[in-house]
């Protein structure tokens, strides 16, 4: 397994890469990178970590309310989520929305 430094918001962090998945990995974290900075441009929220938290939130929700590229992929949106996601928002209050 490949090594790789990467930074996201500033901070660099060594990342375990398996060989061939270097543009994937680059690609992620990009992906997370933007995530991340446009909540904290926001500036609603100061606090790395709560910053992860929402961006991590964020991206699995856009996930999993993608369309279905097949069998194997994730379930459309259901109730359940969608009552988590309003009970995430009352519950971050005015530190930002999660969507």
């Amino acid at each position: 397994m490949k090594q790789m430094e990467v930074t996201i918001m500033g901070q660099s962090y060594l990342l375990g890469c398996p060989e061939g998945g270097e543009a994937a990995l680059s690609a992620a974290v990009a992906h997370v990178d933007r995530e991340m900075s446009a909540i904290r441009d926001a500036g609603k929220v100061k606090a790395r970590e709560r910053i992860a938290v929402l961006a991590a939130l964020n991206l699995a929700y856009q996930l999993v309310e993608a369309p279905a590229a097949g069998p194997a992929s994730a379930s459309a949106p259901t109730p359940e989520l969608d009552t988590l996601v309003r009970r995430l928002d009352e519950a971050l209050g005015h530190d930002g929305q999660l969507l």
